[in-house]
């Protein structure tokens, strides 16, 4: 089959790298060209403008930052929706607020193309192993095309609803685990006094029911960045993380909701992010805390 990837930041060029694994010919866009050089290596075909992307491609699989880049991409002059999309199918995976993915989908729907919102969960390795966690929302008939695909991509699959359901579940899944970054660097903050290595340390709150599953993959790394060492590979920025987490309180006020403990986190995020550190893993929240100086 072939597919297109749009927008091969991490998640996009991890899902490329899996479709090409296994066997499809893949088509790439990317903002900036210069990433999508690993992809084309690899066999990858490399596209001009979104537009043209679509032209080449029966099915497409957007993969974006955020709203205003969703759409740019979508919207533009050589947008998405500037191609040819009867009998196309889109696979938006971009954690975007819902009535944004809602609104794109309908636009192209009515340009005659299947949609279907399927925001993931998991970073860049289980992208490129195909274990991702889909979140999916669209009507049944396209929801029927997209799975064969979506199979390759997601360990698990979850059809929550109608298009922009997956989306409102994705902005639930995320919150309370860049919440719990920020948490734990409370934690660790007043266990500073103690003294204990970091290593121990993070052992302990790990071995708890408060931790999340993800504490027992990137433990080792707090653990590391806490004693001075590069915690490895960025696996979701940190400013990824503030953008999902600023989506989700924008949204959530949308429809007269309010998240005080998400807009708290968010402001220390956003914090993070003002001192450098947007590039970083999100989980440099967590060890951030405890060594930032005092308010006085």
């Amino acid at each position: 089959m072939k597919i297109g990837v749009c927008g091969t930041g991490r998640m996009g060029a991890g899902i490329a790298q899996r479709l090409i694994a296994v066997g499809h010919e893949v088509g790439v866009w990317n903002r900036d060209a210069k990433k999508t050089k690993p992809l084309t290596d690899a066999g990858a075909k490399l596209y001009a403008s979104p537009a043209e992307l679509a032209d080449g491609c029966e099915t497409v699989v957007v993969m974006l930052l955020n709203d205003a880049a969703a759409e740019a991409v979508y919207r533009g002059p050589n947008g998405l929706l500037k191609a040819e999309l009867g009998g196309k199918l889109i696979i938006d995976m971009s954690t975007l607020r819902p009535d944004t993915m809602i609104s794109l989908g309908a636009a192209a729907t009515q340009k005659g193309a299947g949609f279907v919102d399927c925001p993931v969960g998991g970073s860049t390795l289980p992208a490129r192993e195909g274990k991702l966690l889909g979140l999916l929302g669209g009507a049944d008939a396209d929801v029927a095309r997209a799975m064969p695909l979506l199979e390759q991509l997601c360990r698990r699959i979850e059809h929550v609803g109608a298009l922009g359901a997956g989306s409102t579940i994705k902005l639930a899944v995320n919150l309370p685990l860049l919440v719990y970054w920020q948490a734990l660097g409370e934690s660790l903050t007043i266990c500073k006094p103690l003294n204990l290595p970091a290593d121990r340390l993070i052992d302990i709150l790990t071995d708890t029911s408060g931790a999340p599953p993800a504490m027992k993959g990137r433990g080792p790394a707090i653990a590391k960045a806490l004693g001075g060492a590069p915690s490895g590979e960025t696996a979701f920025s940190l400013s990824g993380a503030k953008k999902d987490l600023a989506t989700a309180v924008q949204f959530a006020a949308s429809i007269h909701a309010e998240l005080p403990v998400a807009a708290s986190a968010l402001a220390c995020f956003e914090e993070a992010e003002a001192a450098g550190l947007g590039d970083a893993d999100a989980t440099t929240v967590s060890v951030r805390w405890p060594q930032r100086p005092a308010k006085k």
